[in-house]
């Protein structure tokens, strides 16, 4: 055994020597080298009664007694120190003629013990075996102490695996409910009244994927952070995380809250969490409420009906409040998308009108709109038929080009993101006209219809002062270089020269009215600046806009 040194930086035992012999002890201290041990030897004594005062004193991790004393014997002294201090190791000295007697004395569970006159080597071998035990009881002690700092780091994870089996599974073991939220330091009152909200974030792909792990786990704990802190302030409960972008809250009436209001402080919560979330974490979130459950075991059915009510944003839109019993319980009609939606949609693409597109349209979602259980994933399944057969039909027009293609790949990508039956319509809808124009495009000429759209552009958006043709280039999928050169052949002006154009145009006709000021028609028509307005007016027109007025006849202001 490798000898122990305080220079090792090994810690230090505690021993003491209880002997009523003076030259006993003063062997044991000075012919053994027990630092070499790890062990200080730090009290001595000459009779069991005084050494038992001064093991509560200084506790010690080794008493080293003798077995015959005159006050108290060593056995009624190692039995005393087991009652009161059981860690602590005892090791019996004992003259040859009081071998039976220690046989009796070992039964108080000593570690060992030695014959007088003691042998160094035997020493030894009881100190190397009293301190292997130390060692290992140390380990063991640590070890024990590492664990319990692990399972109190992970307790949250324990709590909400523990919340996620309530509205998953119910309670597997109802009868070891009561230990397990003691355990895990739930306030759940097995016979109290529940509720279960979802918190679901609006697009959530979109919000999510945005940003870094970091700042998406930040956000997490905002999110949770907000709903556990009004779930406490209106009812008792908690909140957890169970997917991407969706939270739920279980709520727990307390026991005096009045009956009669508890709905109404339900509603509250739900639109304080819903108006606190837009108003510090600028998101948008529809919240799915279930029905009242009566005890621990109703929270999966709670969950299973506030999912459902989170999940029907998908015809009712986003950033609202629903309720199971607010939807509608009529039966409802099962819309397919079949062979006729088909041909039709195919005859108004190949004809390339944009009306008749429009009112295909609406026929298709005024039916998927219809499909109230399981809408969102057979409406996405529609959506992917509908891009389907769209670019199936571009190939055999040969009418494929570079913008359909980069817009195709767009829309593919953002189409299963879709969360409402209005946002996939608007995706659909943008691709299907940009279709039409394809298709319209390769019988009338290309260049001749961008121009046309150009134009639709600025005459929309003419009065924004931040459009520039990265912008319009941006609408029509192409870059803006191309857009330039094309529009530049075809009219024989640059893109911001017909934008000064229609907004000079513009400009002339509010100036016919006299109750709009000078300014007021300059932001109309998407100038910031009114000195540049003017002046931009003048190198158009050959006047300043003040004089065209008074040409006018109108009043100069």
């Amino acid at each position: 055994m490798e000898a122990y040194g305080e220079g090792d930086g090994l810690p230090m035992y505690k021993l003491m020597i209880v002997d009523d012999e003076p030259t006993v002890r003063f062997g044991l201290r000075s012919y053994f080298d027990w630092g070499a041990f790890g062990i200080e030897i730090l009290h001595e004594a000459d009779d069991g009664d005084v050494a038992l005062e001064a093991v509560a004193r200084g506790m010690p991790d080794i008493v080293l007694t003798d077995v015959r004393m005159p006050n108290m014997d060593g056995i009624r002294l190692s039995k005393a120190i087991r009652e009161r201090f059981p860690q602590v190791k005892i090791v019996f000295i004992s003259g040859h003629d009081d071998a039976d007697y220690l046989k009796s004395a070992l039964q108080v569970s000593a570690v060992d013990y030695i014959f007088k006159p003691v042998n160094l080597l035997e020493l030894r071998k009881v100190v190397e075996r009293v301190v292997a035990e130390l060692e290992m009881e140390k380990t063991e002690r640590l070890l024990a102490q590492d664990m319990q700092l692990k399972l109190k780091e992970s307790m949250p994870l324990l709590r909400e695996k523990f919340l996620l089996s309530l509205i998953q599974d119910g309670l597997a073991k109802p009868e070891r409910i009561r230990e397990r939220l003691e355990f895990l330091g739930l306030q759940l009152p097995a016979d109290a009244t529940y509720w279960v909200i979802v918190v679901s974030v609006d697009d959530s792909a979109d919000v999510f994927e945005a940003r870094s792990e970091r700042d998406r786990q930040l956000l997490s704990y905002s999110i949770l952070n907000v709903c556990q802190e009004l779930i406490g302030r209106y009812v008792g409960g908690y909140a957890f995380e169970h997917r991407g972008g969706e939270f739920v809250g279980i709520l727990c009436a307390r026991p005096n809250d009045p009956e009669d209001d508890l709905e109404e402080r339900l509603f509250k919560l739900a639109g304080d969490i819903r108006d606190n979330l837009q108003r510090w974490l600028k998101l948008s979130v529809t919240i799915g409420i279930g029905d009242r459950a009566a005890h621990l075991p109703g929270l999966a059915a709670s969950y299973a009906q506030a999912r459902e009510a989170a999940d029907r944003k998908w015809y009712l839109g986003k950033n609202r409040i629903i309720t199971m019993d607010s939807l509608e319980t009529e039966a409802q009609s099962l819309y397919r998308f079949e062979h006729a939606m088909i041909e039709r949609l195919v005859s108004v693409l190949k004809a390339a009108d944009p009306d008749q597109l429009k009112e295909a349209l609406n026929e298709l979602f005024d039916g998927l709109s219809r499909n109230r259980r399981d809408g969102l994933k057979y409406g996405r399944n529609v959506g992917l038929q509908v891009l389907l057969l769209a670019g199936q039909l571009l190939l055999e027009l040969n009418a494929q080009s570079e913008e359909l293609e980069t817009m195709e790949a767009d829309i593919w990508e953002r189409l299963l993101r879709q969360e409402t039956i209005g946002g996939l319509r608007q995706l659909i809808e943008a691709y299907l006209l940009a279709v039409c124009d394809g298709i319209r495009e390769k019988r009338n000429g290309k260049a001749h219809n961008l121009v046309e759209r150009v134009r639709a552009i600025i005459e929309r958006r003419y009065a924004d002062n931040e459009l520039t043709v990265l912008q319009i280039g941006k609408e029509v999928y192409l870059t803006d270089t191309y857009v330039s050169l094309l529009f530049k052949q075809e009219t024989g002006k640059t893109v911001n020269e017909y934008l000064t154009q229609v907004r000079i145009e513009k400009a002339k006709e509010l100036l016919r009215d006299p109750q709009y000021k000078f300014y007021d028609v300059c932001y109309a028509v998407g100038y910031a600046d009114p000195s540049y307005f003017s002046k931009l007016f003048k190198k158009m027109t050959g006047m300043t806009p003040s004089a065209y007025r008074k040409l006018l006849g109108g009043e100069g202001t």
